[in-house]
């Protein structure tokens, strides 16, 4: 059955059309017979019960530089005129994010939300993986400078990390020395409110960082990222390479693990990365990304799972 699907995300005259996973969700539904509308997090709007927003009905095409077409604006009543609305806006988690989930939660019972706002309001990448300290590495969460000193001290090398960063931005490594953590643990105070995450250095991390996508809490395939020269970054975003690749038994662990709670969450597309094939580190519920590179390496359909258990979710819900 035809849906209509409501993306809401940033520009798409910005996207890399080679790369970006909204953009392979858009291209998948729309040769699947979906009508699309796009509009932006800061579009939306509430009264009376209604959500709406100025939504353009677009169609896209894998052509860099000529990937869509916008028709005239519509005014789209989230809860009334769609049958999906795709959360797919980058982050920063910032207020403007966290306010768009309050919104679409009040339609969640009549549209269903990819991924479910609430859930994701309840957990931001850094901060959900906290419910799995068996398989993280050595992790502490502060704003204190002599916590981050006495942490240093237990693991000699560590990286600072903002609590709600993404794409691999402001990540900091520090030696055995501690040069600089005090300077930096001062920026990070002045930049942020929240704390910050510092965690035991991985020097597993030249293994690469395996980013895992699950549908529906399945794995779906996943991809091991690489740091370029002189990086401990394996983000795609900042340079590092990509590669086919397998999961290992622990791997195959975490996501069993976490498979049925990302399922009775609602989050239907996650990206959870896993450095050494053992130590998990975030758990991307906002944005994430990877399934391109997946379907490059493995020949799959990631884009094609993830619509399937979108329309099977909305067929539940008939």
């Amino acid at each position: 059955m035809p849906l209509r699907v409501a993306v809401q995300m940033d520009p798409l005259d910005q996207i890399n059309v080679a790369g970006d996973s909204s953009f392979a969700l858009m291209l998948a539904a729309q040769a699947r017979g979906h009508a699309l509308f796009h509009y932006a997090a800061e579009d939306l709007n509430y009264a009376s019960g209604h959500v709406w927003a100025r939504a353009h009905p677009v169609t896209v095409q894998r052509v860099a530089g000529d990937h869509f077409t916008f028709a005239d604006p519509v005014r789209l009543d989230l809860g009334e005129d769609a049958d999906v609305v795709l959360m797919r806006q980058d982050p920063p988690f910032d207020l403007g994010y966290i306010t768009a989930t309050h919104l679409l939660e009040r339609i969640s019972d009549k549209t269903l939300i990819v991924n479910d706002p609430a859930s994701v309001r309840n957990a931001p990448e850094k901060v959900f993986v906290l419910d799995y300290p068996q398989f993280m590495p050595p992790t502490l969460v502060t704003r204190s400078l002599d916590e981050a000193k006495a942490f240093l001290a237990e693991h000699h090398e560590i990286v600072v990390k903002p609590l709600h960063g993404n794409g691999g931005k402001a990540i900091f490594k520090i030696g055995r020395d501690g040069a600089n953590l005090s300077s930096l643990i001062e920026v990070f105070n002045t930049a942020y409110r929240e704390p910050h995450m510092v965690q035991a250095f991985l020097p597993e991390i030249t293994q690469g960082d395996k980013r895992i996508v699950l549908v529906d809490g399945a794995v779906a395939g996943a991809i091991n990222r690489f740091p370029g020269e002189g990086e401990i970054r394996s983000n795609l975003a900042v340079g590092g390479s990509a590669a086919k690749t397998e999961l290992t038994p622990r791997e195959q662990e975490i996501c069993d693990v976490l498979g049925p709670e990302l399922r009775k969450r609602g989050l239907i597309f996650v990206g959870i990365d896993v450095i050494g094939g053992k130590w998990l580190t975030e758990i991307n519920v906002t944005s994430p990304t990877g399934i391109v590179a997946i379907d490059k390496f493995n020949g799959t359909d990631t884009a094609g799972m993830i619509w399937d258990a979108i329309e099977r979710r909305v067929a539940e819900r008939a």
